[in-house]
């Protein structure tokens, strides 16, 4: 089982995003919904490491998020609200949002099994950068791709050529995206046996 806890960065010199950010996160099909936990923080449960990974690097994108991931165990069956929950996926994503507060690429991962936490981790931080460094137009590139878009359509809805939408992606490291997007949840499917 997997619990993210996220935690607004620098709050104190910023407004609440939490309200806006609800509706967004809870569009996914999780186990229990992200509720607000304490303050500036939200939580939410899955058993999906591709929603995992998903929703992690899409917090990262923008900017305002310290991701905690936790792995483990749950107390069943899961309680009506997720701030009700317990168990060690719910202490683990606790550790793991206070380490991810001071990282560089603030995400982090907690759980039983260190070696394979780590390695889950390490491949959601590599990820991590690749998408936190991408400029807004080689967002806007990748996104076209994820949505199922040809290079050809993408050029076609950018007004450019489809050899300046192939360096747009090369630029933007999309296809080292989706491998690292790939290896961090077989990481993470590990990390939850």
């Amino acid at each position: 089982m997997f619990v993210l806890t996220v935690d607004q960065r620098r709050s104190r010199r910023d407004q609440d995003r939490v309200e806006a950010l609800l509706p967004e996160v809870n569009k996914a099909p999780l186990l229990r919904p992200f509720e607000r936990t304490a303050g500036d923080e939200v939580q939410g449960v899955t058993d999906n490491p591709r929603l995992v990974v998903t929703l992690a690097l899409d917090l990262l994108r923008r900017k305002h998020w310290s991701v905690g991931i936790g792995i483990g165990a749950v107390d069943l069956p899961l309680p009506e609200s997720t701030r009700a929950g317990r168990g060690r996926a719910f202490e683990a994503a606790r550790t793991a949002v206070e380490a991810a507060k001071s990282a560089q690429v603030p995400v982090a991962a907690a759980g039983q099994d260190a070696a394979r936490t780590e390695s889950a981790q390490t491949a959601l931080v590599l990820t991590g950068l690749v998408i936190v460094r991408r400029s807004a137009q080689g967002h806007t590139a990748v996104g076209l791709m994820d949505r199922g878009l040809t290079q050809s359509e993408a050029a076609d809805v950018l007004g450019i050529t489809k050899q300046a939408v192939s360096q747009r992606l090369a630029a933007a490291a999309w296809q080292p995206e989706v491998a690292g997007r790939v290896l961090a949840e077989r990481l993470l499917r590990e990390a939850d046996r």
